[in-house]
């Protein structure tokens, strides 16, 4: 199943897409069709209501409605990286930046190497669960910013709570898919890192985690593993990869985050950046009005527009 969150003119509702149509499973009025998390937490008894809500369900055209993230607040996001390419190459671009802000000339590409500790483990951080927009949404670029960057990546959504889950069943643990652009503010995301704890604001800002356009249940994606990724600006493609190259699957971030952790229904776990799915690879960055489409098999389009903030840096 497609599953969104839209709002027809009434608020947030659960609907299921199919073709160009839109199925309002909450207006049965069932408890566990209310909303995305409440769909996810009623689990396989859920998942079978919505199936048989969806066929007397009423329906809208989904150009009529307006797609809000699906998981408007998911109960927590990890965001991993797991790309052999953009690990490598990422910190290049860094350090391009770094002598571009100093007044200093671009030292230009150099193709970088990923270090052990990538290969021994998943990598990933904590971000802000509360900033998070849906497909079509406009991202206003924070005012501390001048560089703005997309990336591209897929987004397991847990739909069980587990605790040590072991590899072999860690997929039980998802609900779905859905497709994760991670707005980043690199100039930001530069200087904070020098502080050896993660990405702080350069991550963090009022819709810097754009989700959507829908979470795909997890039975007709069989393999997150092998899904081609592309994205466009302005309708140029940038980006024409596969998730095939990542390191640490879905699988073994799930085992590897539940490590005497326990993983609730409702969280998101990112991906990482595909190969070349953003462009501080490229060294190649966002302008105002820019539009950012990211294309995943199997789940769809996710598309939106950078605005620069009207507010000044101070």
């Amino acid at each position: 199943m497609k599953l969104a969150t839209f709002d027809a003119g009434n608020g947030a509702r659960l609907g299921l897409v199919t073709d160009d149509k839109l199925l309002d499973l909450t207006a049965s009025g069932a408890p566990e069709l209310m909303s995305m998390l409440a769909l996810i937490d009623a689990g396989e008894a859920g998942l079978d209501r919505a199936q048989n809500t969806a066929k007397t369900a009423p329906q809208y055209a989904v150009s009529d409605v307006r797609l809000l993230a699906p998981l408007p607040e998911p109960r927590q996001i990890r965001d991993a990286s797991s790309f052999p390419r953009h690990i490598a190459n990422a910190p290049n671009g860094m350090h391009r930046l770094g002598a571009v802000l100093a007044g200093e000339p671009d030292p230009g590409f150099a193709e970088g190497e990923v270090t052990e500790v990538y290969r021994r483990q998943p990598i990933f951080y904590i971000t802000n669960r509360f900033s998070v927009l849906g497909h079509d949404a406009d991202v206003i670029w924070p005012g501390y910013s001048d560089y703005m960057d997309y990336e591209l990546e897929v987004a397991a959504v847990i739909g069980k709570r587990g605790r040590n889950i072991d590899r072999a069943e860690a997929l039980n643990h998802v609900f779905g898919y859905t497709i994760f652009n991670d707005f980043s503010a690199r100039d930001t995301q530069l200087r904070e890192m020098a502080g050896w704890l993660g990405p702080a604001k350069g991550k963090s800002f009022d819709g810097g985690n754009v989700f959507g356009p829908v979470i795909v249940t997890r039975d007709e994606i069989p393999d997150p593993h092998n899904l081609r990724t592309v994205a466009r600006i302005n309708g140029r493609v940038v980006t024409d990869t596969s998730t095939a190259p990542i390191l640490h699957g879905f699988d073994e971030m799930i085992a590897f985050i539940s490590q005497d952790e326990t993983l609730h229904p409702g969280e998101i776990i990112g991906s990482g950046t595909v190969n070349d799915g953003c462009g501080l690879e490229r060294f190649e960055f966002l302008e105002d009005g820019d539009v950012v489409e990211l294309e995943v098999e199997g789940i769809g389009i996710l598309r939106n527009r950078v605005q620069r903030s009207s507010r000044k840096k101070t």
